[in-house]
C-alpha cells in the first residue's frame, strides 16, 4: 500500500511539472548566483544545450535528477573550463564533478559539485591612492540526489537537494555590509522513456527551488534561477544499445543517431515561491524586464560507440546568446566493463566572445 500511494504522488507531481512548462514560457525572469544556470558538460554543449531528454552519464545530477533513474552503472563525469576565455576576462574559471551509484532494488543516489572563480579583484578604496589588497570572488554548490524507476523502463522520477555559498567581496573597512552569503535549494525531475513510440524520450524538470538570498540587507532579497526546463528526444536509429541481427550483413556496423530538442525558462520575480511558477507569467512589477524563453536543437551521431559528432543551435533572445554548436566525444571500453569518455565542444557564447570552448571527461562501470 504504501509504494502505491508513493507511486500516485508521484505520478501527480510529474505531470504538475509538465502542465507548468508552457505556462510560464513567457515569465519574467532575474536572479541571483546565475552559476546554477551555466548548462555543464562537453557533450550537451556539443548539442546546443538540448540535453534534458537525452542525459544518462553523471551529468544528469545537475541536467535532470530524474532521468538518473535510468543509469544502471557506477558513473563519475568532470569538467574544467575557463569560461569567456579570450574576451579580456581571462580569470573565470567553472568546474563541475559528478557522481551516480546504482543500486540494487533501492534506486539511484548521488552527489554533484559546481563551482564558479570569478578570479582576482581590484578592490577600490575611498581615494585613488588608497591601497587596499584585491580579493578573490567565488560561488559553489554541494548536491545529492535520490532517483527511482516509478515504472520500470518507462518512468524515472528524482529529487535534489544543494546547498548553496556565495562569496562575492569583503566588507568595507569598519563596515557591516558583507558580500556573502549560503543557502539551499531543491530540484525536482522526471523522465518518460519510449512515450508513444519506441526511442522517443521527454524529460522535464524544475531546478533551484529555495528561498531569496540576502546580501546586505534582509530587506533587499534577490530570487535563485529558478528554471523550468522540458526536453525531446529520438533515437532515429539505435544499433549500439538495441543491438542487431547478427545475421545481418550490417552486423558490425554499430551505429546511433539522435536528435533532441530543449525549452527552458528562468522565473524569478518577488512573489512568494510557492506562487511563483503562476505569478511570473502575468507579473507587472516594472523593475523586471521581460525576457523569452531559451530554446535548443540538438544532433549527435555515434559509431562503433568510439566516436561520437555532435551539433546544435541555441537561441536566447534576451540573453543575446544565438548560434550553433559543435562537438566531438572519443569513447573507450576496457576491461569488457568500464568505459572511458573524453568530449569537446565549441559553444555559442555571445557578445564577449563567439565561442566557449569546453572539455569534459566521464567514466562508467
Amino acid at each position: 500500500m504504501p509504494n502505491k500511494i508513493f507511486n500516485k504522488v508521484a505520478l501527480t507531481t510529474v505531470m504538475l511539472i509538465i502542465i507548468a512548462v508552457p505556462i510560464t514560457l513567457n515569465a519574467i525572469s532575474e536572479a541571483t548566483m546565475m552559476f546554477l544556470a551555466i548548462e555543464p558538460g562537453s557533450r550537451a554543449n556539443g548539442m546546443g544545450n538540448a540535453y534534458v531528454g537525452v542525459v544518462d552519464d553523471a551529468y544528469a545530477g545537475w541536467w535532470n535528477v530524474g532521468a538518473t533513474a535510468f543509469n544502471k552503472k557506477n558513473q563519475f563525469a568532470g569538467m574544467h573550463t575557463n569560461w569567456l576565455a579570450g574576451s579580456g576576462i581571462d580569470d573565470l574559471y567553472y568546474e563541475y564533478f559528478g557522481y551516480n551509484m546504482y543500486l540494487e532494488e533501492i534506486g539511484n543516489l548521488g552527489f554533484n559539485v559546481v563551482s564558479m572563480n570569478y578570479g582576482t579583484i581590484d578592490r577600490m578604496g575611498d581615494s585613488p591612492t588608497e591601497d587596499l589588497p584585491d580579493f578573490m570572488s567565488y560561488e559553489f554548490a554541494v548536491g545529492a540526489l535520490y532517483s527511482t524507476e516509478i515504472i520500470t523502463d518507462k518512468i524515472g522520477l528524482g529529487l535534489g537537494f544543494k546547498f548553496l555559498y556565495s562569496d562575492l567581496g569583503p566588507a568595507p573597512e569598519g563596515g557591516s555590509t558583507k558580500g556573502k552569503t549560503m543557502t539551499y535549494a531543491f530540484d525536482i525531475g522526471s523522465k518518460f522513456k519510449n512515450v508513444l513510440i519506441p526511442r522517443f524520450d521527454i524529460g522535464t524538470v524544475l531546478q533551484n527551488i529555495g528561498p531569496d538570498v540576502t546580501y546586505i540587507e534582509d530587506s533587499d532579497k534577490d530570487p535563485l534561477p529558478m528554471t523550468l526546463r522540458l526536453g525531446l528526444s529520438y533515437r532515429v536509429f539505435d544499433s549500439i544499445e538495441e543491438g542487431i541481427d547478427p545475421s545481418s550483413p550490417l552486423a558490425s556496423f554499430k551505429q546511433k543517431f539522435t536528435i533532441s530538442a530543449d525549452g527552458s525558462k528562468i522565473l524569478a520575480n518577488r512573489k512568494p515561491l510557492v506562487g511563483r511558477l503562476f505569478t511570473a507569467l502575468t507579473d507587472d512589477d516594472a523593475t523586471y524586464e521581460v525576457d523569452s524563453a531559451v530554446f535548443s536543437l540538438g544532433a549527435e551521431y555515434n559509431y562503433l560507440d568510439l566516436i561520437s559528432l555532435r551539433t546544435g543551435y541555441f537561441y536566447d533572445k534576451a540573453g543575446s546568446i544565438i548560434g550553433p554548436s559543435f562537438g566531438v566525444g572519443f569513447h573507450y571500453t576496457f576491461s569488457e566493463r568500464y568505459r572511458l569518455s573524453a568530449d569537446f565542444a565549441m559553444v555559442t557564447a555571445g557578445e564577449l566572445v563567439d565561442y566557449n570552448k569546453t572539455f569534459s571527461l566521464g567514466l562508467e562501470y
